[in-house]
Protein backbone atom coordinates (compact mmCIF):
# COMPACT_ATOMS: atom_id res chain seq x y z
CA UNK A 1 0.00 0.00 0.00
CA UNK A 2 2.78 2.51 0.77
CA UNK A 3 4.21 1.58 -2.19
CA UNK A 4 1.08 2.18 -4.10
CA UNK A 5 0.99 6.16 -2.65
CA UNK A 6 4.42 7.05 -3.25
CA UNK A 7 3.99 5.98 -6.43
CA UNK A 8 0.76 7.66 -6.75
CA UNK A 9 2.67 11.20 -5.01
CA UNK A 10 5.25 10.78 -7.81
CA UNK A 11 3.05 10.48 -10.63
CA UNK A 12 1.61 13.85 -8.99
CA UNK A 13 4.49 15.42 -8.94
CA UNK A 14 5.87 14.32 -12.47
CA UNK A 15 2.17 15.65 -13.92
CA UNK A 16 2.46 19.11 -11.97
CA UNK A 17 6.00 19.28 -13.63
CA UNK A 18 4.20 18.58 -16.76
CA UNK A 19 1.84 21.19 -15.85
CA UNK A 20 4.52 23.90 -14.97
CA UNK A 21 6.39 23.37 -18.08
CA UNK A 22 3.31 23.42 -20.37
CA UNK A 23 2.00 26.66 -18.45
CA UNK A 24 6.04 28.64 -18.76
CA UNK A 25 6.45 30.99 -21.51
CA UNK A 26 9.84 32.18 -20.14
CA UNK A 27 11.98 31.01 -23.76
CA UNK A 28 8.82 31.17 -26.23
CA UNK A 29 10.90 34.06 -27.62
CA UNK A 30 13.85 32.20 -28.08
CA UNK A 31 11.93 29.12 -29.44
CA UNK A 32 9.91 31.33 -31.81
CA UNK A 33 13.07 33.10 -32.86
CA UNK A 34 14.67 29.82 -33.45
CA UNK A 35 11.89 28.71 -35.64
CA UNK A 36 12.17 32.38 -37.62
CA UNK A 37 16.01 32.61 -37.24
CA UNK A 38 17.41 29.66 -40.03
CA UNK A 39 15.39 30.83 -43.24
CA UNK A 40 15.78 34.60 -42.25
CA UNK A 41 19.69 33.89 -42.41
CA UNK A 42 19.76 31.88 -45.17
CA UNK A 43 17.54 35.23 -47.40
CA UNK A 44 20.10 37.06 -45.68
CA UNK A 45 23.15 35.23 -47.08
CA UNK A 46 21.64 34.94 -50.50
CA UNK A 47 21.22 38.66 -50.99
CA UNK A 48 24.54 39.23 -50.13
CA UNK A 49 25.82 36.67 -52.19
CA UNK A 50 23.46 37.67 -54.97
CA UNK A 51 25.41 41.18 -55.03
CA UNK A 52 28.32 40.01 -54.71
CA UNK A 53 27.67 38.61 -57.97
CA UNK A 54 26.00 41.42 -59.04
CA UNK A 55 29.58 43.31 -57.97
CA UNK A 56 31.32 40.74 -60.35
CA UNK A 57 29.20 41.37 -63.20
CA UNK A 58 29.68 45.05 -62.98
CA UNK A 59 33.68 44.63 -62.39
CA UNK A 60 33.63 42.56 -65.36
CA UNK A 61 31.68 45.04 -67.63
CA UNK A 62 34.12 47.77 -66.61
CA UNK A 63 37.33 45.95 -66.92
CA UNK A 64 36.51 44.41 -70.34
CA UNK A 65 35.29 48.58 -71.45
CA UNK A 66 38.05 50.28 -70.35
CA UNK A 67 40.94 47.52 -71.50
CA UNK A 68 39.16 46.88 -75.05
CA UNK A 69 39.56 50.31 -75.47
CA UNK A 70 43.64 49.47 -76.44
CA UNK A 71 42.37 47.29 -78.96
CA UNK A 72 39.75 49.59 -80.43
CA UNK A 73 42.43 52.58 -80.61
CA UNK A 74 45.39 49.99 -81.62
CA UNK A 75 47.25 50.30 -78.50
CA UNK A 76 47.74 46.85 -78.09
CA UNK A 77 48.18 45.72 -81.59
CA UNK A 78 50.89 48.21 -81.72
CA UNK A 79 52.85 47.95 -78.68
CA UNK A 80 52.82 44.08 -79.46
CA UNK A 81 50.63 43.30 -76.64
CA UNK A 82 49.51 39.50 -76.52
CA UNK A 83 46.62 37.41 -75.03
CA UNK A 84 48.64 37.43 -71.98
CA UNK A 85 48.99 40.91 -71.28
CA UNK A 86 45.38 41.08 -72.39
CA UNK A 87 44.39 38.81 -70.03
CA UNK A 88 46.67 40.74 -66.80
CA UNK A 89 45.11 44.03 -67.53
CA UNK A 90 41.85 42.39 -67.61
CA UNK A 91 42.62 41.08 -64.09
CA UNK A 92 44.50 44.33 -63.03
CA UNK A 93 41.21 46.33 -63.86
CA UNK A 94 39.23 43.73 -61.41
CA UNK A 95 42.06 43.85 -58.61
CA UNK A 96 39.97 43.19 -55.65
CA UNK A 97 39.74 39.94 -56.49
CA UNK A 98 42.79 39.12 -56.02
CA UNK A 99 44.67 35.98 -57.39
CA UNK A 100 41.43 34.24 -58.12
CA UNK A 101 41.08 36.52 -61.09
CA UNK A 102 43.78 34.59 -63.42
CA UNK A 103 42.39 31.10 -63.07
CA UNK A 104 38.38 32.38 -62.92
CA UNK A 105 38.55 34.67 -66.17
CA UNK A 106 38.25 33.28 -69.45
CA UNK A 107 38.86 35.84 -72.47
CA UNK A 108 37.84 35.22 -76.12
CA UNK A 109 39.08 37.80 -78.84
CA UNK A 110 37.78 37.21 -82.16
CA UNK A 111 37.42 39.46 -86.06
CA UNK A 112 33.61 38.72 -87.61
CA UNK A 113 33.23 39.84 -91.22
CA UNK A 114 30.07 41.43 -89.84
CA UNK A 115 28.14 42.47 -87.16
CA UNK A 116 25.29 39.97 -87.88
CA UNK A 117 27.50 37.45 -87.10
CA UNK A 118 27.29 37.83 -83.41
CA UNK A 119 24.01 36.33 -82.52
CA UNK A 120 25.41 32.76 -84.00
CA UNK A 121 28.41 32.79 -82.27
CA UNK A 122 28.08 29.66 -79.39
CA UNK A 123 30.20 29.92 -76.22
CA UNK A 124 33.90 28.97 -76.89
CA UNK A 125 34.58 25.29 -75.55
CA UNK A 126 37.22 25.70 -72.60
CA UNK A 127 40.80 26.09 -74.09
CA UNK A 128 39.51 27.00 -77.60
CA UNK A 129 39.23 30.34 -76.69
CA UNK A 130 40.53 32.35 -79.36
CA UNK A 131 42.96 36.01 -79.51
CA UNK A 132 42.67 37.98 -82.66
CA UNK A 133 42.63 41.79 -81.91
CA UNK A 134 42.76 42.81 -85.89
CA UNK A 135 43.76 45.86 -87.30
CA UNK A 136 42.37 49.25 -87.94
CA UNK A 137 38.61 49.15 -89.17
CA UNK A 138 38.23 45.77 -88.25
CA UNK A 139 35.03 44.40 -86.97
CA UNK A 140 36.11 42.83 -83.20
CA UNK A 141 34.15 41.08 -80.35
CA UNK A 142 35.46 40.64 -76.95
CA UNK A 143 33.82 38.45 -74.94
CA UNK A 144 34.70 37.76 -70.70
CA UNK A 145 33.60 34.86 -68.95
CA UNK A 146 34.10 34.84 -64.84
CA UNK A 147 33.37 31.61 -62.87
CA UNK A 148 31.82 33.22 -59.41
CA UNK A 149 31.86 30.27 -56.76
CA UNK A 150 28.22 30.43 -54.62
CA UNK A 151 27.85 29.03 -50.95
CA UNK A 152 24.86 29.25 -50.10
CA UNK A 153 23.19 26.07 -50.12
CA UNK A 154 19.66 27.13 -51.74
CA UNK A 155 20.76 29.94 -54.14
CA UNK A 156 23.31 27.23 -55.80
CA UNK A 157 20.49 24.80 -56.63
CA UNK A 158 18.69 27.92 -58.19
CA UNK A 159 20.98 30.04 -60.17
CA UNK A 160 24.60 28.03 -59.79
CA UNK A 161 25.57 25.50 -63.00
CA UNK A 162 26.54 21.74 -62.21
CA UNK A 163 29.89 23.03 -60.97
CA UNK A 164 28.53 25.40 -57.83
CA UNK A 165 30.07 28.41 -60.07
CA UNK A 166 27.41 31.22 -61.51
CA UNK A 167 29.01 32.30 -65.06
CA UNK A 168 29.07 36.08 -65.38
CA UNK A 169 29.70 36.76 -68.63
CA UNK A 170 30.42 40.36 -70.71
CA UNK A 171 30.41 41.04 -74.50
CA UNK A 172 31.12 44.12 -76.58
CA UNK A 173 31.15 44.34 -80.03
CA UNK A 174 32.80 47.22 -81.73
CA UNK A 175 34.89 48.70 -85.18
CA UNK A 176 38.62 49.25 -84.74
CA UNK A 177 38.96 52.75 -85.21
CA UNK A 178 41.72 53.35 -88.15
CA UNK A 179 44.38 53.92 -86.74
CA UNK A 180 48.20 53.53 -88.83
CA UNK A 181 49.39 50.26 -88.93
Amino acid sequence: MADRARHHRQLLARLGLLRRFARADDGAAAIEFAFVAIPFLILVFAIIELGLTFLVSMSLENALSNVDRTIRTGTLQTSGGNAASFHQDVCNEMSWLGASCASALTLDVRVLPSFAQTKDLPKPLPGATSFDPGGPNAIVLVRGYYKWPLITPLLEDAVAGSSGDREVTFAAVFTNEPYPP
